[in-house]
């Protein structure tokens, strides 16, 4: 051992092994930035594993003197100057280790911040003749999204994020610097009768260059395949590593999915007239291909919304509902957005937790990495009482949905809950810059108003809300400003003409007031009308100044919702890097 320390064996070992993790790391650089093929990486590792025993065997029978190098045996000790070289070792390892240093703090935090596998999907233009082929255009891009989204390697902007910029004439760099991606995929849709021609191109953000471009001219009859073959493309450009197999879309025949695509536009304009229509298409799209599991799970959405603008009967709404979504799972066990959307009837009609979060597990599993089923798992994690498991999980759907007003108004409800009343009013307003008007964020601004201790700007923020929300607000405003009259007067508006959708909330006003017995009653009418507020009932702070009463915890465990029966849920969403 002292001989081998007196050769600067050891030395040179420690130094080669440091001096070769570097130049990997450059190498890794390199090759991304230049965009070298992976083979130069490869035969770069086994050249430095090759030499390393060399090194190690020069080193033993050579020594550097100050005539250059000469055989050890031909030395004489008393002059050699192994010492000093091995000084001179030692400053070129530490030398090594600090550029070893700054590698690291790039990759972790430089390269953590710049996501090197990260896309937006950007509408495509509509190009055709027929200014109403949009929602084909805006669908094709859609479906693009929705097929990278299930490869959890990729991180993928959500839709309300990336088709924010629809129209507005802002440059590629601009969109990825906001959205914090390094590559844009866009392109344009022309559609003539059964004929369509795609063009889509892929573009590097930093340098605005196109990586990848091709046109695609033919039928309908092609139009998933064309999907597929975007897909790999992008994935073989971004140069991503797949754990499993590349996803392919889900075909249907061509007159069943341009239905779907036009019901689905006309679902998410959410009027009465836009959903009749919306119903209507995709019962045709289903007359057309009884087995489109897409079409049934849309139709599902369609029906939830139209009972939340109170188009169709509570009960009517669940069944319906229930029993569309139940046919896509039939059809397509494993269609991750239909189990979400199953979780998500069942926790809301059922009060089910349990068999929510099984289904919500089951999505996860199917794509670990699609924010509109972690979405829906944050809320459900908000339920069971987990507040910082939900804000984490909501931080996660942020990052990917930037510009999207509900992640922000999700955030600021799960600090409302937590307590966190500055933090909740800040988040909520970055909801309302997004989305002016937003349904119930001025309401929620209200009431951590008033946990601040005021009222009076609660009462403002209160009046601001120009929903049902508004309503709900005032009668608990009034009141923390002593002006019962006012108080009572709001109250009996609000049960005259929201009574059954709304009791839950009723109950928790009067809990508010204070007025006891009257919150359990109304309760009581939650639990009749099966309102779907229950589910949140744990982490309700309206609820606060009624939870010492024995009847609270009764009442828990009555629905399933005591401490200890949601604790013991099972339910553990595990982010993708």
């Amino acid at each position: 051992m002292s001989e081998l320390k007196r050769r600067n064996v050891l030395r040179m070992a420690v130094l080669y092994a440091v001096a070769a993790w570097v130049i990997l790391q450059v190498a890794e650089v390199l090759i991304e930035l230049a965009k070298l093929p992976d083979w130069i990486g490869t035969t770069t590792l086994w050249l430095l594993a090759v030499g390393f025993p060399i090194a190690l065997i020069f080193s033993w029978f050579y020594e550097i003197t100050s005539e250059g190098i000469s055989l050890e045996k031909d030395v004489d000790r008393a002059e050699s100057i192994t010492h000093v070289t091995g000084r001179r070792l030692d400053f070129i390892v530490i030398s090594l280790l600090c550029a070893a240093v700054i590698l690291f703090a790039y990759d972790k935090w430089w390269m953590d911040g710049q996501p090197q596998q990260s896309i937006a999907v950007l509408p495509f233009v509509n190009m055709s003749d027929d200014a109403s082929n949009e929602y084909f255009s805006d669908g094709i891009s859609e479906e693009l999204l929705n097929l990278l989204t299930k490869i959890p390697e990729l991180r993928v902007i959500s839709r309300s994020s990336a088709f924010s910029y629809k129209g507005k004439g802002i440059d590629i760099p601009t969109i990825a610097a906001q959205l914090n991606v390094t590559h844009v995929l866009e392109g344009s849709v022309r559609k003539a009768g059964n004929r369509v021609r795609i063009t889509a191109q892929l573009i590097e953000a930093r340098t605005d260059t196109h990586l990848w471009s091709e046109t695609y001219d033919r039928s309908l009859d092609n139009i998933f395949a064309i999907q597929d073959e975007i897909a790999t493309a992008v994935v073989e450009q971004l140069k991503v590593v797949l754990l499993h197999d590349a996803p392919i879309a889900r075909e249907t025949n061509p007159e069943a999915y341009a239905l779907y695509l036009q019901g689905r536009h006309l679902r998410r304009q959410n009027t009465a007239r836009s959903l009749e229509q919306a119903q209507t298409l995709l019962q045709q799209a289903l007359a057309s291909d009884p087995g489109y599991a897409a079409a049934w799970d849309e139709l599902s959405s369609v029906y939830i919304s139209q009972g939340s603008i109170g188009l169709r009967p509570i009960d009517e709404t669940r069944t319906l509902s229930r029993e569309a979504v139940s046919k896509a799972l039939v059809i397509d066990a494993g269609f991750a957005l239909a189990h979400a959307n199953l979780g998500w009837i069942v926790r809301g009609s059922d009060f089910d937790l349990s068999a929510a979060a099984q289904h919500f597990e089951r999505a996860l599993q199917l794509e670990p990495a699609n924010t509109d089923i972690i979405r829906r798992a944050a809320s459900l994690t908000a339920s069971l009482g987990r507040l910082d498991e939900a804000i984490a999980l909501n931080e996660f759907v942020i990052a990917r949905d930037p510009i999207s007003h509900s992640g922000y108004h999700n955030r600021g409800l799960y600090y409302l809950y937590a307590g966190r009343w500055d933090e909740a009013i800040a988040s909520i307003r970055i909801a309302l810059t997004l989305s002016p008007g937003y349904g119930g964020a001025q309401y929620r601004i209200g009431v951590a108003l008033l946990f601040k201790g005021e009222p009076q700007a609660a009462l403002d923020a209160m009046r601001l809300e120009d929903s049902v929300w508004g309503m709900v607000g005032l009668p608990m405003a009034y009141h923390a400003l002593g002006r019962a009259g006012e108080s009572d007067a709001a109250l009996a508006e609000l049960i005259e003409q929201h009574e059954q959708g709304w009791a839950y909330n009723i109950a928790y006003v009067f809990a508010y007031r204070r007025e006891t017995g009257r919150a359990f009653e109304w309760l009581d009418r939650a639990v009749e009308y099966k309102d779907a507020g229950l589910s949140n009932i744990l982490s309700e702070r309206l609820f606060s100044d009624i939870q010492d009463d024995p009847r609270w915890l009764v009442f828990l465990e009555s629905i399933g919702k005591s401490p200890e029966q949601l604790a013991a849920i099972e339910f553990k969403v595990t982010l993708p890097e």
